[in-house]
């Protein structure tokens, strides 16, 4: 994952302000370097990992299908 300290990271729509868990990607890191980065939304100082733009696509596309 390309170290920028900030690489636009997007909150998920699930996660919620109570503290629920849930995650954040970053899209624009993904558009440029074909990886998408994801990490935890509740503790942002955990190590994150980046999944290939394709599996992530699909992956999301699961993800509304099931009604996730």
């Amino acid at each position: 994952m390309n170290s920028s300290p900030n690489p636009g990271w997007t909150k998920s729509s699930y996660s919620n302000g109570s503290g629920g868990g849930c995650i954040e990607w970053a899209a624009t890191h993904a558009a440029t370097f074909g990886q998408v980065p994801v990490r935890d939304s509740k503790d942002t100082t955990l190590a994150g990992f980046t999944v290939a733009a394709p599996a992530w696509s699909v992956f999301v596309d699961y993800a509304k299908s099931v009604g996730v």
